[in-house]
């Protein structure tokens, strides 16, 4: 089925003239109509537009001249990236009650390259749960297990993915956002440095400080599909106040070392996730890569921090956003939110204290990193677990979802470039991701790691029956 080559594969048999973008994108809609009732991944679909644009693709392509890279190719959106003419709701009755004006810069880059937009998929409330469920589409299941989540809050965009209903698309990232969701359902995903893609018109606005911790990046089911769309996406934008013009640049990976961390500090992880990373730091060697352990010192508080900038302080604006309207909020808008609301209203000299105790860790952590630009770790310190369930046994003790959380959210407060790729497989059949982390602005030497490790692992399996 043309819906399960790759985003790389599409892409060139499109130019090739093997495969027709009015093909491939009648193949992506029949997938979405047989298997999305079920999955529930979509807010919107924009099935005539897709096909008016194949046919357009087909006919530019006839004529002849230069195509974008991404020429024909059907794409998703996260429902918290602005579409000129639809309302971006973030899973909430509150938002999108005004349709765009515009596409946000993601999504046009995304079109000038070609790609074609297949719809928007869902997002848990505010985008501020681990689980992907609203009041406005309901719960998006794991294509793997539809009695476990997909993750959160890019869970709509993996879930399309791995069930092949998308070549791959946008998400966002301030706290695992795409790499937990990635890990859960088998496929790949990028959180970029802050600025290296451009979060311009994406909800919410990803200004200071959230725009320290939280970032758009690109998902798709290999890592090489991942370093074509970042490829397109990545660039300087002024409206994006964390932006930078940092140019694409060539991997050297000559003398590259890796620092190996099986968990984060002293917070275990279940057995699957430990033998994924133990399997990849093999590979790492059998590539030329050596590695040696890697300890989390000097950041063992940075989930901590990372709670109080994104949890803890906007809490109290999140509270007021919703007076009086309670009742009409989803559970995975507010079930942070009372533990949140339990501290003291941070004061300004306490955020100041913390900006300075991030900044002096990153340095810290950068410092080490000379000898390691790239950290091997677990994205998440379980698989993807049954909806609602909070607390998982490890052989040293149980933990609950802060702590399973805790190697993703380390690296949303330091701003360090993430990408998270399927790396093994559970013995109930659940996939089980790896995370490789870099140094800032240096996503062209994961990206390179990433697909090596891919080539030495070897084909990754999709779910059953799709």
């Amino acid at each position: 089925m043309p819906n399960h080559f790759t985003l790389v594969e599409m892409a060139a048999r499109i130019r090739s003239g093997k495969l027709s973008a009015v093909e491939l994108v009648e193949a992506h809609l029949r997938q979405i109509e047989r298997h999305n009732p079920r999955v529930n991944a979509f807010v919107t679909v924009f099935a005539d537009q897709a096909r008016a644009e194949a046919l357009r693709a087909d006919e530019q392509l006839k004529r002849g001249g230069e195509l974008g890279p991404l020429h024909g190719v059907p794409v998703t959106v996260k429902d918290s990236f602005d579409i000129a003419g639809f309302g971006t709701t973030c899973g909430s009755k509150f938002l999108g009650l005004l349709p765009a004006r515009r596409d946000s810069a993601a999504v046009r880059r995304l079109r000038h390259a070609g790609a074609i937009v297949l719809g928007k998929t869902n997002t848990p409330e505010f985008l501020a749960a681990y689980e992907t469920d609203n009041h406005i589409t309901g719960r998006t299941n794991n294509p793997w297990d539809l009695e476990r989540t997909p993750g959160g809050s890019s869970g709509g965009e993996s879930a399309a993915i791995a069930a092949y209903m998308s070549a791959g698309g946008i998400g966002s990232d301030g706290g695992g956002s795409i790499r937990v969701p990635a890990h859960f359902t088998g496929i790949c995903g990028l959180k970029p440095t802050p600025g290296r893609v451009s979060a311009a018109g994406h909800v919410p606005e990803m200004n200071h400080p959230g725009g320290l911790m939280g970032v758009a990046g690109p998902m798709a089911r290999t890592a090489a599909d991942v370093r074509l769309l970042f490829s397109v996406l990545a660039g300087w934008d002024f409206e994006d106040p964390f932006s930078a013009p940092v140019p694409l640049r060539r991997p050297d990976l000559a003398g590259i070392r890796a620092g190996v961390m099986e968990q984060f500090a002293q917070v275990p992880v279940q057995p699957a996730i430990r033998e994924a990373i133990r399997r990849a730091a093999g590979a790492l060697e059998s590539i030329g890569i050596p590695t040696e352990e890697f300890r989390a010192e000097g950041i063992e508080r940075a989930p901590n921090l990372w709670g109080f900038f994104f949890g803890e302080l906007p809490a109290r604006r999140t509270k007021d956003f919703i007076a009086g309207r309670e009742a009409d909020v989803h559970w995975t808008g507010t079930e942070a939110l009372g533990k949140a609301l339990k501290q003291p209203e941070p004061s300004g000299l306490q955020v100041l204290e913390c900006f300075a105790e991030r900044d002096r860790m990153r340095a810290g952590l950068l410092r080490r990193m000379e000898q390691c630009p790239v950290l091997l770790l677990p994205v998440c310190g379980v698989p993807a677990f049954r909806h609602r369930e909070r607390r998982w046994p490890t052989p040293e003790k149980p933990i609950g979802l802060f702590e399973a959380m805790m190697p993703a959210t380390a690296f949303n407060l330091l701003g360090l470039p993430g990408v998270a790729i399927p790396f093994g497989m559970t013995e109930d059949g659940l996939p089980v991701g790896i995370q490789l982390v870099g140094r800032p602005w240096e996503e062209e030497v994961l990206l390179e790691v990433a697909v090596r490790l891919e080539e030495a692992r070897g084909p990754f399996p999709g779910p059953a029956g799709y």
